[in-house]
């Protein structure tokens, strides 16, 4: 659903810009991740959440890491082609594993670092890059596309915390924590669009049925992310997202019509690899 969700936006960001493109994956993705919780609410007959200090301030952190994080996705989509903005931002299953060990005591086996390398390795070969030293400094692309995946990361981390801290069922916590996150993100997201791009709303509106569809598919996406995430460790689910990739070079190759090298086959194989050994870790 992720795949399927960032290739729309890219379709969309072709015509929008890409705060008014991040608005609308939360402000269409509002109403299916109120329909969601609630629904789980009734399912356990649970009464209405009510959060700590570390929900709220996990919750927060992790709305606005995300916030930034996609609008430099955004910005690295439009600079390389579908799968290389793509695998730059990948980079955030090694920076979830780094972040969480050194910050967040989620210390993983050695065969799940292991894992969690490989499979980092295996997108950036698909991407069939060639980066010197000063591209670091002066590369757009990298810059946007590691910063989206250090967003993501934290996110990811702060995602996991915020759910472990309620006391209710694993599916309902994740689903209020996707609640909290997207209200706070589609008012912010809102305010600064109406600030600063009140021209662009009336573009997003004429485009609302592609906008349900992100919406739709992105919540979808962050349903299952946030589940996994409360159930276990981030870098692992990150690692196991991995297979993501796959599916955006089958949808660079059928949908897009970008050739697929032989070294992203390279990549694909490591990818598999990376996620036989992260299930044999775990």
């Amino acid at each position: 659903m992720q795949s399927v969700r960032t290739a729309a936006q890219k379709q969309i960001a072709q015509s929008l810009s890409a705060s008014t493109t991040t608005l609308i994956r939360y402000l269409f993705g509002l109403p299916f991740a109120l329909a969601y919780y609630f629904v789980l609410r009734y399912t356990y007959q649970e009464e209405a959440v009510v959060g700590n200090a570390v929900f709220y301030r996990a919750a927060s952190s992790a709305a606005i890491a995300q916030i930034f994080a996609t609008v430099l996705l955004i910005k690295a989509l439009s600079l390389r082609n579908f799968a290389v903005g793509t695998a730059l931002v990948k980079t955030e299953a090694l920076l979830t594993a780094i972040i969480g060990a050194l910050f967040f005591s989620a210390i993983l086996s050695p065969i799940a670092y292991l894992s969690v390398v490989i499979g980092v390795i295996g997108v950036l070969i698909a991407s069939n890059w060639k980066v010197s030293f000063s591209d670091l400094f002066q590369n757009e692309s990298i810059k946007f596309g590691v910063g989206a995946g250090l967003g993501f990361a934290l996110a990811s981390l702060w995602i996991r915390e915020a759910s472990l801290s309620l006391e209710l069922p694993r599916l309902l916590s994740a689903a209020a924590v996707l609640l909290y996150m997207v209200l706070i993100q589609t008012v912010m997201c809102l305010l600064f669009v109406l600030i600063r791009e009140s021209s662009q709303l009336s573009l997003m509106l004429a485009r609302w049925r592609s906008c349900v569809f992100i919406g739709f598919s992105s919540l979808a996406g962050s349903i299952g992310w946030f589940t996994a995430m409360s159930l276990q460790d981030a870098a692992v689910v990150k690692t196991l997202g991995q297979t993501e990739f796959v599916i955006t070079l089958l949808i660079t190759y059928f949908y897009f019509g970008e050739r697929i090298t032989a070294k992203e086959c390279v990549g694909i194989m490591l990818v598999a690899l990376s996620v036989i050994l992260l299930i044999t870790a775990t």
